[in-house]
């Protein structure tokens, strides 16, 4: 089984913005064990701006800068933090991970893509576990990946993943407010399930993204044939509860917990 995991920022940062090492940690553990159990898993990461900004608090004046600059200063600083700790946990596990940065432009005609997917290939069948994120060094505001979500669905359709999995802090989409205790998860979305009126606009402070673009990502996917789980990256083993290893040692997907599953 191949999989495409997508880890929001809002799972990767704590409430003070610093980069939560212990859930990052927990994370890669789970992917290790997978990847033992013969998943391919080709992880799509955000955080290095978030991370960025906690290397440089207080030790740089950003006030001149527009939001362009602020994102590639961020960035840059960010996820070599955020590919060092990658390195160091997975190391642990006596896997070797490697750092894919690409850009939307970067993916924009088939010679590119068929580059950027061999590359992809020739990692997993090394056994290195590719961590995929986009080169805000390099990108501009009108080229930009809307965020990871579309990254990551971009990612799945490309090298043929047969489940996305993108984990938020929340469960999935609710019939309301998700802190509202009257909210429902809605377990199951399929082409004919309307939930609009239901999707949130606001997007976390630590990312680009928010329900409705996993909506949207997910809704293409799903058409395309590929499940897509939206799942809150927060639970404990939350990956291993949702790809089981199965009595004939295959992995089987297993959606009994929270979780949202686009069909």
């Amino acid at each position: 089984m191949r999989i495409t995991v997508k880890v929001g920022s809002n799972v990767l940062t704590r409430k003070d913005g610093t980069l939560d090492v212990t859930r990052m940690s927990a994370l890669v553990d789970q992917i290790a064990v997978l990847h033992q159990q013969g998943v391919q898993v080709i992880l799509v990461s955000s955080g290095a701006v978030a991370c960025g900004k906690s290397v440089l608090r207080d030790k740089v004046n950003i006030d001149h800068l527009d939001n362009v600059q602020q994102r590639q200063l961020f960035s840059s600083v960010g996820q070599a933090k955020l590919m060092n700790k990658y390195y160091e946990f997975f190391h642990d596990w006596n896997i070797t991970c490697g750092q894919v940065l690409t850009t939307k432009v970067g993916l924009s005609t088939p010679d590119q893509r068929e580059n950027q997917r061999n590359c992809i290939e020739t990692m997993l069948g090394q056994n290195v576990i590719p961590i995929v994120n986009e080169n805000d060094t390099i990108s501009i505001t009108e080229l930009m990946f809307t965020d990871n979500d579309e990254l990551s669905g971009l990612m799945s359709t490309m090298m043929h993943s047969e489940l996305l999995i993108l984990l938020s802090n929340i469960d999935g989409i609710y019939t309301g407010n998700p802190a509202d205790p009257a909210s429902q998860l809605i377990r199951t979305i399929t082409a004919s399930t309307n939930v609009e009126q239901y999707i949130q606009t606001s997007k976390s402070s630590a990312g680009r993204g928010g329900m409705q673009s996993k909506h949207k990502t997910a809704r293409e996917l799903a058409a395309q044939g590929i499940n897509v789980i939206i799942a809150n990256g927060k639970r404990d083993n939350i990956l291993l509860n949702l790809i089981r290893h199965g009595v004939d040692g295959h992995p089987v997907i297993n959606t009994d917990v929270p979780c949202t599953v686009f069909k």
